[in-house]
């Protein structure tokens, strides 16, 4: 899967066009401060008109006349890397490299050509595997190797890159877990020096400043503890930025200052400040990590290769190497590589990653399948329809990863917020430090320490992340349940709009039409009707002649029994007509019928077939043999919404056959928990006032319009918009309606899955045809605003309790730090988590 930041930074980035975008992967910007810091620095960058910084992804995106090079300049002069996006990869197939010995040769020679970042030698597979730039290339690679004596028997040289969180080495493997473990040993020691054994803690160093064994042990905690600190911290000086970094490295610099000018021997605050803190920043990475992780399952659902059929052969190949046209082979157990059609076989073929729906979905010639799905049963042969990188697997994934892009409104509070909390926080620290010593006598050390407890108070990182990360993690939750929610702010207004105006046809019904009813006449029985009616209709386009012909065949109305057919002709707007074995029939509107001198309202029932006539469509004429069709049978069918037509030959009625769209199994299951849920639900339908009226009382909508225009839908959702508090989510499944999509606060699009135009138009995108979603997104919402809110009162509240304790002196350096920065970030990322768990609820109705 290619990476867009590589397109967008070569194709636009590199040459500083108006419409530049450049975005880039920058590992280590995984908070909110180091957000900031960043964006801050980029903003010096003249041309930059749009800043985006996405930390919950650890990617930047830059908007202007900008290149590619000058905003990495920036992001790396606020102490940050910028991972490779034009990395390439070579795997070599070196058959004599047998053995550790041959293998360090290889590397060796490999690690003195320019460019090249990453070696992977396997020699109980004679392969070695290299990662290099664009100014490196594979005959380079291939030179080296062979030049220490290892001929290259193949090589095969793809892109890396996917459009997932970026990359980095795991947390508790990094240099940086590896010196906060020797500084906590380092701690440790010291602590036991001097207070467990203080014989040991002789004075080593004589001098103006004299230093005892813990002094020295402390100080070489900070040394390794505090290393990235105190570098980040530069950045944030030489940047202006006054982040946690920033503040951390000030109490680390400044304990140790006092110690050396005034003698205060501080040197164990600033140990403790240096591990503890490099342990706080560990615990992040892990929780980012672990956040980061839930949007990169979506992408490793997808296989790395497939089986494609080339020149009549099967061959294993790489998922990013199929071309649209070909064809895979996908046996029972596989995933799906690529989306496609199914061009041969038959199976059963689970979903679940793309609609969220858990039951398999029968698959057959000409049906629609998804990378990611999973083939159960049968063999399939599918042509591809889309690069991988297309996929709607891809498209979500890539949706999901950028979804922390689009702040809501509580998130851009809490920034405004906290870029008043931070000074008067440090203000607040300076006066606690200085005051009571100048003003008041106190002990000195001990109100200067307060002050520094005070710094690590003063940067509000769990306040700040409280939001992103509940908004990643539900939008993630939602993505694994067939819901492709945006971004945060669509995922915020579902959750407080007061009503949701559903689409009927294809959204509250299936968008297919059936035959509901078939009423035989005369001493006619169903399937004279229906093999009548196949006759008439088998040459029929249109969809309720297409309904009644697979109902026919669906009850077995055909075969060696059939009619011969003759003289076919289509009577627009009226229904067709036709010679069955040489006899003209009809099948049409009850006007066609009366247009042709039938009499409707006293249609005979004799012999069984009075048998086969439903009760509730018997007229009191019924008791002599007859139904009154033009005043009670045909009225009741149509104010159900059913369409009616006729079959009969010259002045003889055979039977009556009414067609519907027929409403969706979950359809009042899905209204009622809406309504329960203390929404309004209002169906909006360009179809006539009868039909609507009949699909309104069967699935309990609170309201309808119908006969709506796409532009009348549109000024529908705007007239509820003002009605009810909170705004109105608009759900649809066609172009038609777009325009109240458009119009709505929230527009949602059903069965998205595959298509472009409506993941692209939607807000929100139920990738699936499953209603009961609708409420699933709404309590999530719900559920993730409330997440939102505890994380945001937890982390000030206990911030402030932390900060009401210092001058009080129950709170001390090591506390700050655990429970205000570390304890906090991990308590609210948990938090957040919790939106992962919930899932949809089933109803208790048959499909």
């Amino acid at each position: 899967m290619s990476d867009p930041s590589d397109a967008r930074a070569d194709s636009r980035g590199s040459d500083g066009d108006a419409d530049a975008e450049v975005e880039l992967d920058v590992p280590d910007m995984d908070c909110a401060s180091c957000a900031t810091k960043v964006e801050r620095s980029v903003e010096g960058l003249e041309g930059a008109d749009r800043i985006e910084t996405r930390p919950t992804t650890g990617r930047l995106v830059v908007g202007g006349d900008v290149s590619r090079q000058d905003v990495s300049e920036r992001v790396e002069a606020a102490g940050y890397a910028v991972a490779d996006g034009d990395e390439r990869t070579a795997e070599f197939q070196v058959p004599e490299m047998d053995c550790a010995s041959c293998a360090g040769k290889v590397e060796n020679a490999l690690s003195d050509v320019d460019g090249v970042r990453d070696i992977d030698t396997r020699p109980t597979a004679g392969r070695v595997r290299v990662t290099f730039g664009d100014e490196t290339t594979p005959d380079e690679l291939r030179a080296a190797i062979e030049g220490a004596g290892y001929p290259v028997t193949g090589e095969e040289v793809d892109r890396e890159g996917d459009t997932g969180p970026a990359a980095r080495e795991p947390v508790w493997r990094s240099r940086r877990a590896k010196l906060t473990g020797v500084a906590a040993v380092l701690l440790a020691a010291g602590l036991a020096a001097q207070f467990l054994v203080p014989g040991l803690n002789a004075t080593v160093v004589s001098g103006p400043v004299p230093f005892a064994v813990a002094d020295l042990l402390f100080l070489g905690a900070v040394a390794t503890g505090g290393q990235a600190i105190l570098r980040n911290g530069y950045y944030s000086a030489r940047n202006l930025n006054l982040d946690i970094d920033f503040l951390m490295s000030t109490a680390i610099v400044s304990a140790i200052l006092a110690s050396l000018v005034s003698g205060a021997h501080l040197y164990v605050e600033a140990a403790t400040l240096a591990t503890l803190f490099s342990v706080a920043e560990l615990l992040e990475r892990y929780a980012m990590d672990r956040t980061r992780g839930s949007v990169q399952e979506l992408l490793d659902l997808s296989p790395e290769e497939a089986t494609v059929l080339r020149d009549g052969e099967e061959r294993t190949v790489p998922v990013d190497e199929l071309a649209v046209g070909e064809t895979v082979v996908v046996r029972p157990g596989e995933k799906l590589p690529a989306d496609g059609v199914v061009r041969e076989g038959d199976s059963a073929v689970n979903e679940a990653p793309i609609t969220g729906e858990s039951v398999p979905v029968d698959k057959t010639a000409g049906d629609e399948v998804y990378a990611g799905t999973l083939n159960e049963s049968g063999y399939l042969e599918v042509e591809v329809t889309a690069p991988s990188g297309e996929s709607t697997l891809a498209k979500v994934a890539d949706l999901v990863a950028d979804a922390d892009a689009n702040r809501t409104e509580r998130e851009q509070f809490v920034e405004r917020f906290a870029g008043y909390y931070t000074p008067v926080m440090v203000a607040i620290a300076v006066l606690v430090a200085a005051v009571p010593p100048l003003v008041f006598g106190a002990p000195p050390v001990e109100w200067f320490v307060n002050g520094i407890t005070l710094l690590v108070l003063a940067c509000p990182c769990a306040f700040v992340i409280s939001t992103p990360v509940s908004v990643v993690s539900g939008i993630t939750a939602a993505a694994r349940n067939g819901v492709l929610v945006k971004g945060g702010d669509h995922l915020e207004a579902m959750g407080g709009v007061g009503a949701v105006a559903v689409d009927k046809t294809g959204t509250l019904t299936t968008g297919e039409l059936a035959v509901t009813d078939v009423v035989p006449l005369g001493d006619h029985t169903e399937t004279d009707v229906l093999r009548c009616a196949r006759g008439l209709e088998a040459r029929s386009e249109h969809p309720v002649g297409e309904a009644i012909v697979a109902h026919a065949e669906g009850r077995g109305a055909t075969t060696a029994t059939d009619r011969e057919v003759s003289g076919f002709e289509s009577l627009t707007g009226k229904g067709v007509r036709a010679s069955l074995d040489g006899t003209p029939h009809y099948a049409g509107t009850p006007d066609l019928f009366e247009e042709l001198g039938f009499d409707l309202g006293h249609a005979h029932v004799v012999g069984d077939a009075r048998e086969a006539v439903p009760d509730d469509v018997r007229s009191l004429c019924d008791r002599q043999g007859c139904l009154d069709l033009a005043d009670e049978t045909i009225p009741r069918l149509q104010a159900e919404g059913k369409t009616v037509v006729l079959v009969g030959r010259e002045e003889e009625l055979e039977g009556v056959i009414a067609v519907a769209d027929t409403v969706r199994p979950t359809a009042a299951w899905t209204v009622d928990r809406l309504q329960s849920m203390g929404l309004s639900v209002v169906m909006l339908t360009g179809d006539n006032e009868g039909t609507a009226r009949a699909v309104a009382e069967q699935v309990g909508v609170d309201d309808y319009r119908a006969g709506l225009l796409p532009e009348e839908k549109a000024e529908a959702v705007a007239a509820l918009e003002d009605e009810y508090e909170g705004g109105v989510a608009m759900v649809g499944d066609g172009v038609n309606d777009a325009p109240a999509l458009a119009a709505a606060t929230v527009g949602v699009a059903m069965g998205a899955a595959g298509t472009d135009a409506a993941i692209e138009a939607a807000d929100i995108a139920l990738l699936g045809d499953d209603l009961t979603r609708l409420p699933y997104l709404y309590e999530l919402s719900r559920d993730a605003e409330g997440v939102i809110r505890s994380n945001i009162y937890a982390s000030l509240g206990v911030k402030a309790l932390l900060a009401v304790g210092v001058p009080l002196g129950v709170v001390g350096v090591a506390a700050a730090v655990l429970v205000g920065d570390a304890g906090m970030t991990l308590g609210v990322t948990g938090n957040a988590m919790r939106l992962s768990r919930l899932e949809p609820a089933t109803p208790d109705v048959a499909e």
